[in-house]
């Protein structure tokens, strides 16, 4: 079977000051219908920009995609028309973003937004809009729907703002849910609460699902598999578990060593919270035909700083763009 989505190849560019810069360098994935993914790393190494470019949302005059094809159901976004992308959009794919009160619009009331959308691609009437707009906030379990449908993002709790955005990106049942940082400023019970709720509405719909986080723990949570992104680039792909357990990039492995719970659920001690050297490298420096992850790296040698590491396959899917892939 066919993937649902498959990105090959892809390169974006962002005009900054200096010139053009490729945010997103070469990368290639796939999602399978009623999979979940998860795109990993730190601020800076290009996971939303990948999201938006799915979306077709990327900054108009500022980013565009410069190589490769993002092909839905075959059909390649990256050729497709405005009014095109416009139907695809919130319909087909949708997208809950990570701060929901500059989301949702604060001069509308939550139904009146959930229905927006379906009036928009369902053709549904204002009272069938209102009607589904009650169902699905009961779905995504906000507690009395018919009389909370008319309030105001304002009138509700963060974690119900959440919700509220849930309802609207799964509102036309679509085929693939990109959720960006879902539970950033949530506490910990309204994290799992979400989790639990993206899980269930995963198994009732089959929709897939592409989550997008710097938490190994909220990857370990939803994802099947794992896409570890760094400076526009994909350093290490696979499974969840195999990946956790034998990660073949050191990027990969200071990711996870900074969550000391994963750690000693694997190796049944105790470590100490530790962190990575360094930060993400400037724009500037993304596209360099190098490591771009060398002088953060322990294992850095002369070749890492003279040559782009190629993509090493390993068993059960599992791939490291990194030198010292097989020693890891």
């Amino acid at each position: 079977m066919a993937p649902l989505l498959k990105v090959e190849n892809l390169r974006i560019e962002l005009t900054t000051r200096a010139g053009k810069a490729p945010v997103i360098d070469d990368l290639s994935l796939e999602l399978n219908a009623g999979e979940s993914i998860s795109f990993v790393g730190e601020s800076g190494c290009g996971k939303s920009m990948t999201a938006l470019a799915i979306m077709g949302l990327l900054p108009e005059g500022v980013g565009r995609v410069t190589g490769g094809r993002i092909l839905f159901d075959g059909e390649d976004l990256t050729k497709a028309s405005d009014s095109r992308l416009r139907q695809i959009r919130g319909n087909e794919i949708s997208m809950i973003f990570q701060e929901p009160m500059t989301s949702l619009n604060p001069v509308y009331t939550v139904g009146e937004q959930i229905a927006e959308v379906l009036r928009a691609h369902q053709g549904l009437s204002r009272t069938a809009a209102h009607g589904m707009a009650v169902e699905l906030l009961d779905a995504v379990r906000i507690p009395n729907p018919k009389g909370r449908v008319n309030d105001y993002p304002f009138q509700m709790s963060g974690g119900q703002r959440q919700r509220v955005m849930i309802a609207i990106a799964l509102a036309c049942k679509p085929k693939i849910l990109i959720a960006d940082e879902p539970t950033t400023a949530l506490d910990v019970t309204v994290q799992a609460q979400i989790f639990d709720l993206l899980r269930d509405l995963r198994r009732q719909t089959g929709t897939s699902i592409i989550m997008i986080t710097h938490d190994m723990g909220a990857v370990a949570e939803m994802a099947e598999r794992m896409i570890v992104m760094y400076a526009g680039r994909k350093a290490e792909e696979g499974p969840v578990a195999q990946v956790i357990e034998r990660a073949r990039h050191p990027y990969t492995s200071g990711l996870i060593s900074c969550v000391p719970h994963i750690m000693a659920e694997i190796t049944e001690e105790r470590h100490e919270l530790t962190e990575i050297p360094g930060i993400v490298p400037g724009l500037a420096e993304f596209g360099q035909d190098l490591c771009l992850f060398a002088s953060r790296c322990p294992r850095r040698t002369e070749r890492c700083v003279s040559k782009r590491p190629p993509e090493v396959p390993f068993p059960n899917a599992q791939s490291s763009a990194c030198w010292h892939a097989e020693e890891m």
